[in-house]
């Protein structure tokens, strides 16, 4: 099987590199062979590749400074899933889309009772960054005959740029840190996305006669558990190998209102796992426990 993945250099493109790479030949081209902001290049591309399974790793991630480049955002994020899945099609390919939790305004969280969103709650993405990756999900779904589309929240790993190196940095340069503790949602480990979605991958070939045939759709795919970006912070830095080096005396927590934002984020985004583990039979584990398995490599 010939796997493209796009997104290489990123958080989950990166893992998904090794953790694919016993499926088939995975090939992940660079910006310049694959721009994902030019339909004709991701076009190009997979012309070029020819592959049975795309993945699509590949996104505008800069929450708020989507607010400033709403089109770029919609390129990258709406209009290239849409062209992977008529490319998909065109070679009878598969493909798999990663989304956001980012789609949901966080209504189910009214602070007394949190309900987990499940895959077919209404989205109503309430930034550009949501609106354009709902957009996408909307683009493969009408499109592509055989797909998955992803939805995962709050990731991070231990490379690139993302909450948990920041954290850790700024505890090392600061003395106080105000982190918003009224936000809710389940960080969730790159490597964890990647692994599962190769599990998903592989328990599909060994049961359907075509990749996704008869599993086609929306799932999904996060750590266990609920946390606030407080939460997650002070897990974060307990957890740092290097936590000698920390200058930071006073963690504190304030709500999302005294840290304004030019993107609006939902209040409470966790996902429910549940039509993960009916189809495919994954049962994922809880957002500390792989915070730990993280923070020891």
């Amino acid at each position: 099987m010939r796997i493209l993945v796009t997104g290489r250099n990123g958080q989950v493109g990166y893992e998904l590199r090794r953790t694919l790479a016993p499926l088939g030949e995975v090939i992940a081209p660079g910006r310049d062979q694959c721009d994902m902001a030019s339909a004709d290049s991701v076009r190009a591309c997979i012309r070029a590749v020819k592959p049975d399974l795309i993945v699509n790793a590949a996104a505008y991630t800069a929450v708020d400074k989507a607010e400033q480049e709403p089109a770029l955002a919609m390129a990258v994020n709406g209009i290239a899933p849409g062209v992977m899945a008529e490319e998909a099609n065109r070679l009878g390919a598969a493909l798999i889309h990663y989304s956001t939790d980012y789609v949901f305004d966080g209504s189910k969280g009214d602070g007394s009772k949190n309900e987990p969103y499940v895959e077919d709650d209404a989205a109503c993405p309430i930034n550009v960054y949501g609106e354009t990756k709902w957009a996408g999900e909307e683009a493969v779904r009408a499109v592509a005959k055989r797909h998955l589309i992803l939805r995962t929240s709050w990731v991070y790993g231990v490379r690139g740029q993302n909450f948990l190196l920041t954290i850790r940095r700024l505890a090392k340069e600061r003395q106080e840190l105000n982190i918003v503790a009224d936000q809710i949602g389940s960080p969730t480990w790159s490597r964890l996305v990647a692994e599962t979605t190769g599990l998903m991958v592989a328990r599909s070939l060994g049961t359907e006669a075509e990749l996704f045939a008869g599993c086609s759709g929306t799932y999904h795919l996060t750590s266990v558990g609920q946390t606030s970006w407080h939460g997650f912070a002070k897990s974060l830095l307990e957890l740092d190998p290097d936590k000698a080096s920390h200058q930071l005396e006073t963690l504190g927590a304030i709500n999302t209102e005294q840290y304004p934002t030019p993107a609006k984020r939902p209040k409470y985004s966790v996902l429910s796992n549940d039509k993960l583990a009916r189809q495919f039979g994954l049962q994922l584990p809880d957002w500390h426990d792989s915070l730990e398995l993280a923070s020891a490599r």
